[in-house]
């Protein structure tokens, strides 16, 4: 399992006083209120950011860091991603998983066949889909349902799967 999870990226800066816009990455938005704070990581650094403000603009999460006090500051930052030590992170109830930790778990139908692996997953509203890839290096989407999904085991990083009639036509 990774030991960080990704929370946010910043898309851009918002007015001239170090604040960010950020796209939220997590299902629980009001999370950024009770952070103290982030690691900033982009292709050159890391940095542990202590947050000092959060608003709320239509989709996005608007931060104030501190120490951070000019839109000059935090211009390099767009596109960094946020990011919280897993000890951090939000308490999961049962059958909840964080998606960072699915990627890449082997897919197996009930028989215990290899189908593939989870590429994968899209946040539809209704359900969840995972994409897996087939060893045909085809892409299948099942929703993550129980009637399909029947097991996921993260200790030994296999999730099986019942394929329902006409997934795969």
């Amino acid at each position: 399992m990774i030991s960080e999870l990704q929370v946010g990226v910043i898309t851009q800066t918002h007015g001239i006083h170090g604040e960010v816009k950020v796209f939220p990455t997590t299902d629980d938005v009001n999370r950024f209120k009770k952070l103290k704070e982030v690691i900033l990581e982009t292709e050159k650094e890391r940095l542990t950011m202590e947050i000092e403000g959060v608003k709320f603009f239509k989709q996005f999460v608007i931060l104030k860091f501190k120490n951070f006090d000019s839109i000059n500051d935090m211009e390099k930052y767009k596109r960094a991603k946020l990011l919280v030590p897993r000890e951090k992170a939000v308490k999961l109830k049962k059958d909840e998983y964080f998606i960072a930790d699915l990627i890449g778990m082997r897919v197996i139908t009930e028989d215990g066949t290899l189908f593939g692996t989870l590429k994968n997953v899209l946040e539809t509203g209704a359900n969840d889909v995972y994409v897996v890839e087939t060893a045909e290096e085809k892409e299948v989407l099942l929703p993550a349902i129980k009637e399909c999904v029947l097991k996921i085991d993260m200790e030994e990083s296999v999730i099986t799967v019942h394929i329902m009639d006409g997934l795969l036509s």
